[in-house]
């Protein structure tokens, strides 16, 4: 089944407001499904490839310190092997590159377009699944 977020939804994991999301819609740069007349909602993969072509860095000093080290995003590529999985994240202007074992992503369902918050602790990255 295709994750779908909604357009506030998709405005969080990208950083952007729920207007900025609207005009993409309204340009082409987005496309809105709805589902018998229900909200419109976004492809998780088409916001995924969105969010890697906004990966242009803040400028130094414009970027908040976070005191809790949680980054909510989403997972814009997984590469898997036999033991391990390199799970990459886009939380907003922030791209997040996390090494698991792939037993720990298939348990999390990690794949394109779905939405993930990196735990960030020292030189550890986890990945977790709201």
């Amino acid at each position: 089944m295709p994750h779908r977020y909604r357009i506030a939804e998709a405005a969080a994991l990208l950083g952007v407001s729920d207007d900025t999301v609207r005009r993409w819609l309204d340009a082409g740069r987005l496309t809105a499904h709805r589902d018998g007349g229900g909200p419109a909602t976004v492809d998780g993969v088409e916001l995924a490839r969105l969010a890697a072509g906004l990966r242009e860095a803040p400028e130094p000093g414009t970027t908040p310190s976070s005191a809790r080290n949680r980054l909510t995003g989403i997972v814009t590529g997984v590469v898997r092997d036999t033991v391990m999985a390199q799970v990459e994240l886009q939380a907003g202007p922030f791209r997040i590159v996390s090494l698991m074992s792939r037993e720990a992503a298939d348990e999390l369902g990690l794949e394109v377009g779905v939405r993930a918050v990196a735990t960030v602790k020292a030189t550890q990255v986890s990945v977790d699944v709201p």
